[in-house]
């Protein structure tokens, strides 16, 4: 038995963990053991790097950042992801390198195919088997943030860098059709979760 990799991307408050949350009990419940983890923060060294990243007051250069996930994302493939995967085990994954093209390199305005090649070769090319893409516009996310009493970094930004992450999400998945689900994050969490499923279950008979 071979494992099954599944990560979950979006621009923030997009239900993420909500939509990880149900579909791990539903992996469960057929009997696959699940590794829920993310991005930054899967590992002790991750979240020191999700402080430095997220909570760090001042400012923080793009290619520093983008180095950081980088970082981040290396060791937790080795010491997480991939020995899950020997196992045999679902891995779920809350953002991944899809996230860094996203907002280091549309967010940042760095260049983003430099800083998907910076990922790949940070976990040695490994790329999920399903990305399930929840868009939403960033109008809506900002509204449903509104009741937080505490924004990080990335989610204080201002609508003009959510709508070029969430566009570079658009343009990823148009790119890569076969990997990626996009989903409408505005469906109620019911209907979001049942297309999920509906493109995890084949995934589940070949792993």
């Amino acid at each position: 038995m071979t494992g099954l990799f599944v990560t979950l991307e979006g621009g923030d408050a997009v239900g993420k963990t909500t939509q990880a949350e149900q579909l791990d009990g539903w992996l469960t419940a057929r009997g696959r053991t699940v590794v829920r983890t993310r991005e930054p923060g899967g590992t002790d060294l991750g979240l020191a790097i999700r402080d430095l990243v997220l909570h760090r007051d001042g400012h923080v250069a793009p290619r520093a950042e983008a180095l950081l996930y980088a970082a981040d994302r290396a060791h937790h493939v080795a010491t997480v992801v991939e020995p899950a995967l020997a196992r045999g085990d679902v891995v779920l994954q809350d953002r991944y390198l899809d996230s860094s093209v996203a907002y280091q390199g549309a967010g940042r305005v760095l260049d983003a195919e430099e800083v998907r090649g910076l990922s790949l070769w940070a976990v040695g090319g490994l790329l999920p088997r399903l990305t399930v893409l929840l868009d939403l516009d960033p109008r809506v996310g900002r509204a449903r943030r509104a009741g937080r009493e505490q924004y990080d970094r990335l989610e204080a930004e201002d609508d003009a860098f959510h709508q070029r992450v969430r566009d570079a999400y658009l343009r990823i998945a148009a790119a890569e059709p076969r990997r990626f689900l996009v989903v409408d994050a505005a469906l109620p969490p019911e209907d979001v979760q049942d297309r999920i499923r509906a493109a995890v279950e084949p995934l589940l008979e070949e792993s």
